[in-house]
């Protein structure tokens, strides 16, 4: 007799594919967020001495614009790695996808570390386009996939993941990055290159675990298949009620077949879901959390810290931002997305406040310092917490099979545009505002929550219907539950604002 299982333990299949696929990708979008930062000075001596070999004069502005251009190249590449995520996703499969990904990640990892050998810092620029690619790439698919490889009471932890190992991966570069170990004149082509390893062993392992099981049946119809991996992801034989709910999904959604980011933006029905991660993902990246990584180590200066521990002041944050994320994976399931979000931008708003107060009263109070060192950590336990990992996971839950990879574009999209745009921007509202530059993070965080609040339904432990259906009200639709083929396409014709849904 085979024992009762409800299908919701963790197995080492699932284990297994989680580590590997976040490692082998996820972990690279970190390490190259802070892989140039602890190396910047000599990246910049070999610029110009590169530029001096060529018989011309490297001036400031030409510095900093080369300098501006290999820092925010990254998420550049960030933005046109979404652009390819639906496409990639429907032709190659979640899995095959994050194999062919690993392609943006060798090619510029070998570029990168011959650039000295071979005399070029346009090497090093190129390549930071193209490992973006790769990061906007993996930010998507890694959750969309593993959003479909988890049973429903996992999903969040499994969710989070990623997010994890994005934090790992900068804390490594950080690690890295300190001077008596790759931060140097002679170990930065070293660091920047060891970014191809993940993507050579994710190749080698990934191959061996199961694609999709929702996409081999709901997109491929490939029902032997998706059978198959979900045995070995469920750990035993009787899979039967969770390929139910997918025939149920595949059903309801053949009228609308594969949706395109026009059609998701035009749909009614997914309206405000649409709105939902576009806001999150604003409020993510434009909540300060990267403006605050690039200007800690002046922030501990003004502290007083000395110039050579810096860099160790910085691996602690590092480490902070790992041990919380992680706190997150275990705690998601218990207290729901809503909570999370809302308790971490709670405190980075604050976090915002207080540092601007701190910032502008350090000449004045020589305790000052110590207080903006506190709210940075504090920042970024926020962050960590709730709206880093949370937005993709509430992407992967709030659309369904047809829709989920074109909403994964347009998350992805605004995601890095919003990176991207702060990074540009923030060197200039430092110039021009100072400490008060924190305040615009503040009201950012302060709107997002607001709307969090008000808007966004608690999916914990939901299935894809249940969550449609608290949305439906908002966005002035019907969910009809039909409980056979025949009925549901009636009542799709009905009019605009019935969406017809099997019942699951």
């Amino acid at each position: 007799i085979e024992p009762q299982h409800n299908g919701s333990e963790l197995t080492v299949v699932l284990a297994l594919a989680t580590l590997i696929s976040a490692f082998g990708s996820s972990f690279q979008y970190g390490y190259n967020v802070a892989v140039v930062n602890s190396p910047a000075l000599d990246m910049q001596k070999f610029y110009s001495s590169v530029y001096e070999s060529r018989n011309e004069t490297l001036t400031d502005s030409v510095q900093t614009l080369l300098w501006s251009l290999t820092v925010s190249m990254y998420p550049l590449g960030g933005f046109f790695g979404s652009l390819m995520v639906a496409p990639l996703v429907n032709s190659f499969g979640r899995k095959g996808t994050l194999l062919f990904n690993n392609i943006f990640s060798i090619v510029p990892a070998v570029m990168m570390g011959i650039s000295e050998v071979v005399n070029s810092f346009e090497i090093i620029i190129v390549a930071r386009v193209i490992i973006g690619i790769c990061a906007g790439l993996s930010s998507n698919v890694v959750p969309m996939y593993l959003g479909e490889l988890a049973p429903k009471n996992l999903r969040g932890a499994i969710g989070i993941v990623p997010q994890l190992f994005i934090t790992v991966g900068i804390l490594t570069a950080q690690v890295f990055g300190i001077r008596n170990i790759l931060g140097n004149a002679e170990g930065w082509p070293i660091m920047l290159a060891l970014t191809g390893i993940p993507a050579v062993l994710e190749l080698l392992l990934l191959p061996f675990f199961p694609e999709s099981p929702r996409y081999m049946l709901i997109q491929k119809g490939d029902e032997k298949n998706a059978r198959t991996g979900l045995q070995h992801l469920r750990g035993w034989q009787d899979v039967e009620e969770e390929l139910k709910e997918m025939r149920v999904e595949e059903q309801s959604e053949k009228a609308e077949g594969q949706l395109s980011v026009l059609k998701l933006l035009t749909l009614r029905s997914l309206r405000w879901q649409l709105i939902s991660i576009i806001i999150m993902n604003m409020g993510q990246q434009l909540s300060g959390v990267n403006a605050i990584y690039y200007y800690a180590d002046s922030i501990f200066g003004t502290a007083g810290v000395k110039e050579n521990d810096i860099q160790y002041v910085t691996v602690g944050t590092g480490t902070v931002n790992v041990l919380m994320t992680l706190a997150a994976v275990f705690i998601v399931e218990a207290s729901g997305r809503k909570l999370l979000l809302l308790i971490g931008f709670g405190i980075c708003c604050g976090a915002c406040v207080i540092l601007t107060v701190a910032l502008s009263l350090q000449e004045t109070l020589h305790w000052m310092p110590y207080v903006s060192i506190a709210c940075v950590i504090i920042y970024v336990i926020g962050h960590a917490i709730g709206p880093s990992p949370i937005p993709t996971v509430i992407t992967n839950e709030v659309f369904r099979q047809s829709s989920r990879p074109a909403a994964f574009m347009v998350a992805g999209s605004v995601h890095w545009l919003s990176n991207f745009t702060v990074g540009l921007v923030f060197p200039f509202i430092v110039k021009g505002l100072g400490a008060y530059g924190f305040i615009i993070f503040a009201f950012i965080c302060l709107v997002t929550l607001i709307y969090i609040w008000v808007v966004i339904p608690e999916t914990k432990n939901t299935t894809f219907l249940e969550i449609s259906k608290l949305f439906a009200k908002r966005n002035g639709v019907e969910i009809l539950v039909e409980p056979d083929e025949s009925k549901m396409k009636e009542a799709g014709v009905r009019d605009d604002k019935q969406v017809a849904i099997t019942s699951l």
